[in-house]
């Protein structure tokens, strides 16, 4: 708890005392964004048969931010990273308080856990007092291959076992690819997510719920908004998204998500989600 707490000092002193305060009114203009590319350096992320999660990221942020610069002149791009190297956590959610920034968007890809699976592999013939029985072999085969598909959007909250559950549900494997999580267990980790979730949860939700229209209306399947106790969301003091754009274990999408096509199609939904959000906070 010590160790969660010097962390986090200054985000727990800012949330506690700021939060009741912190409002956003009509008419607020939206000047910085912070984009993150997960991953990175030593941290390859989730792997696929031919690419890498920390490849993806950033071929998809740089895209985003491009588009972004282009398009909103009165808004400001900040990368967390633009090459291969690996900022911490905390060194992502520093940057964007440092930046006093309006918004926190951090790139993901999902994947899910390899399958295993028992499959026969020959007989072998053993002998049972005085006769000999024929008996079934099995190995167990391991495959990284998935069939999930589709793009979810997170905000900071607590992830219940219950959650997780339906999540296994949903795709039908479970999820390999955790981002740093909090420890919900955690008193410390209750107070954060309390008080970020007065300030920023409404906005974050909003915004997500943008992004994940606009995938939906590309035809990807819309997984839909959800919360997560995720370190990097807890330490940023603004609305912030983490969103996974699609499963690196799913042959198909791996396809897509390296393809120009699918990185612009990303790429735009996001920017479109975020265009849209900007339009409703500065009404």
């Amino acid at each position: 708890m010590f160790k969660f707490i010097m962390r986090f000092r200054h985000l727990i002193f800012l949330l506690i005392f700021t939060a009741p305060y912190i409002t956003f009114a009509a008419g607020k203009k939206l000047k910085k964004i912070v984009i993150d590319a997960g991953h990175g350096g030593q941290d390859a992320g989730a792997r696929g048969q031919f690419s890498q999660e920390k490849e993806l990221t950033l071929a998809v942020t740089l895209r985003l931010g491009k588009m972004i610069r282009d398009s909103m002149k009165d808004m400001q791009v900040i990368y967390t990273r633009t090459s291969d190297i690996y900022p911490s956590l905390s060194e992502r959610h520093e940057i964007a308080n440092k930046a006093v920034a309006d918004l926190f968007l951090s790139v993901h890809v999902n994947s899910t856990a390899d399958k295993i699976t028992r499959v026969p592999a020959g007989t072998r013939t053993v002998k049972k007092g005085k006769k000999k029985v024929t008996q079934q072999v099995y190995k167990t085969v391991r495959s990284h291959i998935g069939s999930a598909s589709g793009t979810e959007t997170y905000v900071l909250g607590l992830h219940r076992n219950s959650q997780k559950e339906n999540a296994i549900g949903e795709y039908g494997e479970s999820i390999s690819d955790e981002p740093g999580l909090l420890d919900e267990n955690d008193p410390q980790t209750a107070i954060v997510i309390a008080q970020y979730s007065q300030a920023f949860l409404g906005k974050s939700v909003s915004l997500g719920t943008y992004i994940q229209g606009e995938f939906g209306a590309q035809g990807r399947p819309n997984l839909g908004v959800k919360q997560k106790g995720l370190e990097v969301l807890a330490g940023s003091v603004m609305p912030g998204v983490l969103v996974e754009i699609g499963f690196i274990n799913n042959p198909t999408e791996e396809a897509y998500l390296n393809s120009e096509k699918g990185q612009f199609e990303v790429a735009w939904a996001i920017y479109k989600g975020i265009k849209a959000y900007k339009a409703e906070v500065e009404r």
